[in-house]
Formats: structure tokens, C-alpha cells, sequence
């Protein structure tokens, strides 16, 4: 193959895969992950009861699912956690292996307690007077997590597929061509 040739077939075989790969971002909706806006979370259906239940409680008024699951130490490390947590969620979505009701880990289940209690540092030191405990220190007795009270906020313990199958939740539209989907769904048949 002469020099020239390979050249031009390497860069017509890069713009391919750049191509296929910004195509793949784009079908994922990733655009809407890179904000605030809560309806991105049902980008992935798994996620529309954990959603619903968040739109209808006090928290869907005032908060945003990064508000309580993403850190807000540091850019840095808002942006590490929600992008490792993100591609966890991609993976267990791709692989099919996420469960009906879905249960924090242990990492979010520390975030989410430090929300909670940034949020509700008055609430905890001044009237209350429960003072500032961690998840750590919940998990090893010095103290509660706040949902062991609190379980039902923001989201009830029936958020799973099975219990709220007729949720109403505001689908993006799916950004891949009509002409594909039939392709697609004629493959299915």
C-alpha cells in the first residue's frame, strides 16, 4: 500500500470510529448528564419510579438528584463521583444487571448523608440537636443514618419497576432516526 493510501484510509477509518463514537454519545442523551436538569435521570427507564416518587415528595420542589447524590466538597471531586457512579449505572444498564429496587452503595449512601446534613445543619445543631454524625459513624452505632428515620424521603421504599409501572415521568424523546428504530425492530421479529 503505497504512503498516501494508508494515510487517507487511516483518516477515513478515524473519522468512522469518531463518528460511530460522538453517534453513541449522542443516543445516550450523555449532553444531558453534563447538567442539573433531574428529567436526565430517566434517560435510563430503570430510574423512572425513583424519579416519580422525588417529583411528588417535598424534596422534588427545592432539590435536584445531584443535590443529594453528588458531592459538593469540590469540583473535582462532584465531577469524579458522577462520572464513576454515571459509568457504574451504564454498565449494570447494558449488562441488564441491576436490580428491581435499587439500594445505594455504600459510597452514595455516604454522599447522600453528607447532603443530607449539609443541607439540614440548622435543623440538626439547632433544633433537633442531633449534631453532626457521618455515615461511618452511623454504620458503626455512634448514630443514625437519616433514613433510618426518614426512609420514605424523598423516595418511598415501593420505588421499583414492579410497583410503579404506570409512572408518570417526563421520557426524553429517543434521538435515534426513525429509519433505524424500523430497522431495528424488523431485526426483533
Amino acid at each position: 500500500m503505497k504512503p498516501g493510501t494508508f494515510r487517507t484510509f487511516m483518516v477515513v477509518l478515524g473519522g468512522i470510529f469518531l463518528g460511530a463514537a460522538l453517534y453513541f454519545l449522542y443516543t445516550l442523551r450523555f449532553h444531558t448528564y453534563l447538567g442539573d436538569d433531574p428529567s436526565a435521570c430517566v434517560n435510563c427507564h430503570i430510574m423512572a419510579p425513583f424519579y416519580s416518587t422525588w417529583m411528588h415528595s417535598s424534596h422534588g420542589r427545592d432539590a435536584t438528584c445531584n443535590d443529594c447524590h453528588v458531592p459538593h466538597e469540590n469540583a473535582v471531586r462532584k465531577w469524579t463521583f458522577k462520572g464513576t457512579d454515571g459509568m457504574k449505572h451504564v454498565g449494570k444498564f447494558i449488562t441488564r444487571s441491576e436490580n428491581d429496587v435499587i439500594r445505594a452503595e455504600e459510597a452514595s449512601s455516604a454522599v447522600i448523608m453528607e447532603n443530607c446534613i449539609r443541607c439540614h445543619e440548622q435543623l440538626n445543631n439547632e433544633f433537633v440537636k442531633t449534631g453532626r454524625i457521618n455515615y461511618m459513624m452511623a454504620q458503626t452505632g455512634d448514630g443514625k443514618a437519616c433514613w433510618d428515620c426518614h426512609r420514605e424521603v424523598p423516595h418511598t421504599r415501593s420505588s421499583s419497576l414492579a410497583s410503579t409501572t404506570d409512572a408518570l415521568v417526563p421520557y426524553p424523546p429517543s434521538p435515534v432516526p426513525e429509519w433505524l428504530q424500523n430497522i431495528v425492530s424488523k431485526s426483533d421479529k
